[in-house]
This record gives C-alpha cells, sequence and structure tokens, in this order.
C-alpha cells in the first residue's frame, strides 16, 4: 500500500473522474510503484486499450478548454456599446424625427461602418489565432497492451505510460519512471531559462506540505519541452487539472480591461452626452422666456444639440486603429481588438524575464562563413527551403560548388547520446 493513503486515495478518485480540478495527489512524494498502484497501470504493458477508452469517455479529453468566444453577430451589436456611438445613435434618430433624413441615414451609414470595421479585423484574428492553435497540436508516444502507439496528444489519459525523447513537447503532467540525461526546458512555466534535469526518485516530504512547480523533479509539466535525453513516465493529469490548465483557468476567469483609449472616448462620449443636453436645456429656457413658440424652441435645441456632436470621430479613430493593425501584421503580430493597437503603441519599453519566455528557443543560421566569403542563407524557421546568397552579388549561388563540404562537416559532428556511448564503447 502507498505510504500516503491519502494521495493513494486522491489519485483513484482523479481516475474516476470524481474530483474537482487542481486538487490531484502529490505524486512527487509518492514512490514509483505506489504511483503505478494508484494510476492502476502496468510499468511494462502500460494500459489495457479498452481500459485507457473508458477513461477518455469519463475524464474528457486532454484539452485546455477555453471559454466560448463570441460569434459575429454578438461581435457587431457589441460595437454599439461604446457611449459615444450610443450618443451618435440618438443623434441620428432625432435628425430622422426632426425631418432631416439626409443627415440621419449619414451619422447612421458612419456607425455602421465603424462596427464592419470593428467585426472584419476581431474575426480575421480570431482565424489566425484558431490556425496557430492548429499547427500546435502535439502527439504523444505511449505504451498500451505492451506495445508502442503514437496518438494524438488529446487521446492521453491518466495512467498512460509516455515515453519522452529529446525535441517532444510534454504533453501531460508526468510522475517521471525512467530517465536517462533527461533535461526539460520549463521556460514557458516558470520563466527559468536554464533546462531542468529529472529523474525517478522520490521528493522527500516537505515541512511545508507542497514544494515550487521549479523544484518538482521528478515530474514533468504539460507545454514544456525535452531538450536532452529521454525518458518514461505515467501521465497523471490531463487537460484543466494539469499546471497548465489551471493558469488557462485563472486566465480564462479574468475580466476584459479597457484601454486608456477606450475609457477616453467614454469619457468623452458621456461628456458630450452631458453638453449636449445641456445646451437643449438652456437654449429651450431662454426661448421660452423671451416668448418664443415652445415647438419651434424645442426643435430649435435639439438641432443645435446635435450638430454639436462630432459624428465622424468613432469612424476616424477606428480607420486609424485598423491602419495600425495592418502595420503590425506586417510585423508578425497578431492583433485581436482594435484598441490593444494603442495600448501597444503607447509602451516605450518591455520588460521580459529571460531568454525563453518570448522566444521561441531555436536556433537557425542565417549566415555563414565559407572559403572567404560571407553567405547569408535565407529561410525561416526548421524549413528545408532557402537558399545561399553571396553579399557581392545578391544573388543564389550553387550551394554543390560552395557550401556541401562544410555542410558535410557539421552533420558527421552528431554529438552521441550517453545511452550510445555504451554502444559505441
Amino acid at each position: 500500500m502507498p505510504k500516503d493513503s491519502n494521495s493513494m486515495k486522491a489519485a483513484i478518485e482523479t481516475v474516476g473522474g470524481y474530483e474537482s480540478s487542481q486538487k490531484h495527489a502529490k505524486y512527487y512524494y509518492m514512490e514509483i510503484g505506489d504511483v503505478a498502484t494508484a494510476l492502476k497501470t502496468d510499468l511494462v504493458k502500460g494500459l489495457d486499450s479498452e481500459d485507457a477508452r473508458q477513461r477518455l469517455r469519463r475524464i474528457g479529453p486532454n484539452e485546455l478548454k477555453e471559454q466560448q468566444g463570441p460569434g459575429i453577430l454578438q461581435m457587431f451589436l457589441r460595437q454599439f456599446m461604446e457611449p459615444l456611438v450610443l450618443v451618435l445613435i440618438v443623434a441620428a434618430i432625432v435628425s430622422s424625427v426632426l425631418g432631416e433624413l439626409a443627415e440621419g441615414l449619414v451619422i447612421m451609414a458612419i456607425v455602421l461602418l465603424n462596427a464592419i470595421l470593428g467585426v472584419t479585423q476581431e474575426s480575421k484574428a480570431e482565424k489566425a489565432l484558431l490556425a496557430l492553435k492548429k499547427l500546435a497540436a502535439p502527439n504523444a508516444r505511449v505504451r498500451r497492451d505492451g506495445n508502442t502507439l503514437t496518438i494524438p496528444a488529446s487521446r492521453l489519459v491518466p495512467g498512460d505510460l509516455v515515453l519522452i525523447e529529446e525535441g517532444d513537447q510534454i504533453p501531460a503532467d508526468i510522475r517521471v519512471v525512467d530517465s536517462v540525461a533527461l533535461k526539460v526546458d520549463e521556460s514557458a512555466l516558470t520563466g527559468e531559462s536554464v533546462p531542468v534535469e529529472k529523474h525517478r526518485e522520490a521528493i522527500p516530504r516537505s515541512v511545508d506540505g507542497d514544494i515550487p512547480l521549479g523544484d518538482r523533479f521528478n515530474i514533468l509539466h504539460m507545454a514544456t519541452v525535452c531538450v536532452h535525453g529521454r525518458g518514461k513516465g505515467i501521465a497523471f493529469a490531463t487537460g484543466m487539472n494539469t499546471e497548465v490548465g489551471h493558469i488557462a483557468g485563472l486566465i480564462g476567469a479574468s475580466e476584459d480591461k479597457r484601454t486608456p483609449l477606450q475609457e477616453s472616448l467614454e469619457i468623452l462620449g458621456k461628456w458630450l452626452g452631458a453638453a449636449a443636453l445641456g445646451l437643449c436645456g438652456i437654449m429651450f429656457i431662454t426661448g421660452l422666456f423671451r416668448g418664443i413658440n415652445t415647438l419651434e424652441m424645442f426643435l430649435t435645441s435639439v438641432s443645435l444639440a446635435v450638430a454639436a456632436i462630432p459624428e465622424g470621430l468613432p469612424a476616424i479613430v477606428t480607420v486609424v486603429l485598423a491602419i495600425g493593425v495592418q502595420q503590425m501584421a506586417g510585423h508578425k503580430a497578431i492583433i485581436r481588438r482594435l484598441p490593444a493597437v494603442e495600448t501597444l503603441g503607447s509602451a516605450t519599453a518591455i520588460c521580459s524575464d529571460k531568454t525563453g519566455t518570448l522566444t521561441q528557443n531555436e536556433m537557425t543560421v542565417v549566415k555563414a562563413y565559407v572559403n572567404g566569403s560571407l553567405l547569408q542563407v535565407t529561410g525561416r524557421g526548421y524549413s528545408p527551403k532557402g537558399e545561399f546568397v553571396t553579399d557581392e552579388t545578391a544573388s543564389p549561388i550553387r550551394r554543390d560548388k560552395v557550401v556541401d563540404a562544410p555542410i558535410k562537416s557539421i552533420s558527421v559532428c552528431k554529438i552521441p547520446r550517453l545511452d550510445e556511448l555504451s554502444v559505441l564503447g
């Protein structure tokens, strides 16, 4: 039986799907045999396929749940919730009632154009973000029925025996069972750019009853990356029950904050509305004291109030923000909401926590010095597409004439892993 009976009970409830999010057992304190018993898995064969299917139906897919985004209609109606836009709508209605139908239609056309521009930008950003998420969907190598399988990470369940190699993205929260020089980049979760070495030993129980994420040396966390070695472990938390899922839940529960521009426009809209009503009141009362006809004075006061409202301001602001979004898109930056451009443009300095938090943690060759010449290497990322260009000619050169020898030299300079050294020796 496990030394920690409470952890054992919590682990069994996790597999059964009865436990609430974020309250899984502290597996880093438990011995490997106890973890396998708690999660009802075999350390050699892994889970039975039928058992895995039942767990998947009971617990759900290994995915981070996101708040349902607004539909096109919701995004369209949201554009009319700004105070300044509401003032314009009232002005258009009043103008139409007073017989100024052309002016009312012009104001409404401006309001509709403003809404269409906002909806167009938001929908484009949502589609771009969705495409990025699809590209990031990883697979996982697991042992089931004694066989090694590659499955979509979304089908991973607690109790699966997961195999990890260099370059793999960790698909769930995993308790390490075996490791060979296993190091993981946890910068996406902890901000620490230095790879962390992982091992199988249980961690001595802390006086406080818990330890920080960065000190859990026998746990692999979802969304981190194996940068060296290889290992094997038992998945104990998937989807929203992972540490990353906990963060996603906090982000999803946070309220949207208004940007400085939105706050300024809201204040302006309220001020213009109050000023328009004030002018109406002053003109109306003044006209009555002078003996002017009540209906005539009312129409004059309302006309003055409508004229005081700048109908073109919302459209001008939206167009300027849309231009800013297009410029940011040219720099490979996706802006979901138009007002965010103004906030980003107000930033004079961006402070980030260490390398690996914002960067991709990838290195590619962009220049090469070969036979006395400096070559530019085109292409992006790890794509095999690209050319070698010299500074002198600025045109592609034949690779086989210049760089084949250096490439062959680099390719044979592979550093063997520790497990390969024993074979070579």
